[in-house]
């Protein structure tokens, strides 16, 4: 049998060493880097909304704008859990409407409880048939069998075909529901996730003001199984509509070669604040009919957040897209808890930012900040 000597092991355990101390020091440097970017950002870029004392003067007057739920009555429970937080750490202040969709009808319990948890009005209606089913041009046992090979390949939620439906409502349709015609903001809320902080101001009243259009906390990469031609259809709809690119884009977001491939980035959009006459602009909507056609929300598995994202990184100026950094938030896996302890300490935050996802591998937030400076 082979045997190392002391000197050969001595020469092994130098390696390791070695290897261990690039592999700290690679790490302290990539750690270190997102963190001066964040600051640079922080400092030259971000929008604070607490250095404007007008946004905390709660006045009777509103603006045009929603709590929108897309929910089942079976998620009644969860829904619960997140309004108590919800009502008790903003909305209480300040009353929105909330407006609820369901691909179903409401249960009278749903309308009951939900309704019985907020002194805002609230409005239940169920998403007409057209917005939630497959168009014309859709075969569907070519869908099918898209949903039999993603769950086959574990993409989360890839066998389930209301899914599918959901995906192309929120990417297409939820701002043209009859009952946000009234609107033009909207903030995006799920059953079951977790507000960590107090929110003093209008999120709403700020986005007008500093003339923001879409608002998020979360960055992440999309599952790349889900849209392998989504970008070679997007790369198409620019090419044939190059004139709805802003000039003061975020590409650099989306995408690390010049827009050459798509990189994976969006936003994570179960939490957005926005403003909804982007979504019924003419760019907006003839970018969702042209990729609808494509069939790719049925025959592979496009979902709502890389369709918002490139859109918003393509169509928008930079600075009107804005990262929330006050607002604490979990979804599942997903969360964000402001770092800075005087921002945690103002919200009265319940929470860890050890525990965020913005520093792992799979956030986008420090390439959010580097498209900036």
């Amino acid at each position: 049998m082979f045997q190392r000597t002391p000197a050969r092991n001595l020469r092994f355990l130098r390696i390791a060493v070695g290897l261990a101390i690039a592999g700290f020091l690679v790490c302290y440097a990539m750690t270190f880097i997102g963190d001066s970017t964040r600051q640079m950002f922080l400092r030259t870029k971000y929008i604070d909304p607490h250095a404007d004392p007008s946004l905390f003067a709660n006045t009777p007057e509103r603006l045009k704008a929603a709590i929108v739920i897309l929910v089942r009555n079976s998620e009644l429970d969860q829904l619960l859990l997140t309004l108590k937080q919800f009502e008790d750490r903003w909305n209480k202040k300040y009353n929105y409407p909330y407006v609820y969709l369901n691909d179903v009808p409401f249960t009278e319990e749903f309308i009951e409880q939900t309704s019985a948890m907020t002194k805002a009005k609230t409005y239940h209606a169920t998403i007409p048939k057209e917005m939630w089913s497959y168009p014309s041009w859709i075969n569907q046992t070519k869908a099918e069998t898209t949903r039999a090979q993603m769950e086959l390949d574990n993409v989360p939620y890839g066998g389930l075909e209301s899914y599918y439906h959901m995906c192309r409502f929120n990417s297409g349709f939820f701002f043209r529901h009859p009952l946000l015609d009234e609107y033009d903001y909207y903030w995006r809320v799920e059953p079951g996730v977790d507000f960590y902080c107090n929110i003093d101001y209008d999120p709403f009243a700020f986005i007008q003001k500093n003339n923001i259009t879409y608002g998020f906390t979360i960055s992440l990469k999309e599952i790349a199984e889900s849209i392998p031609t989504l970008w070679k259809t997007v790369k198409k709809f620019i090419k044939k509509y190059p004139q709805y690119v802003s000039p003061d884009n975020s590409a650099k977001l989306i995408s690390d070669n010049n827009m050459e491939t798509y990189n994976l980035c969006h936003f994570w959009s179960n939490f957005e604040i926005g403003d909804l006459r982007f979504y019924r602009s003419e760019a907006y909507l003839k970018f969702f009919e042209y990729l609808d056609k494509y069939g790719g929300f049925y025959y592979e598995r496009w979902g709502d957040a890389p369709v918002h994202s490139i859109a918003a990184a393509l169509f928008l100026d930079k600075s009107r897209i804005h990262f929330f950094n006050d607002i604490g938030y979990k979804h599942g896996d997903f969360g964000h808890c402001p770092p800075e302890r005087k921002v945690r300490k103002s919200g009265k935050c319940q929470c860890d930012p050890e525990t965020n996802f913005d520093g792992t591998q799979d956030s986008c937030l420090n390439q959010y900040f580097s498209s900036y400076i």
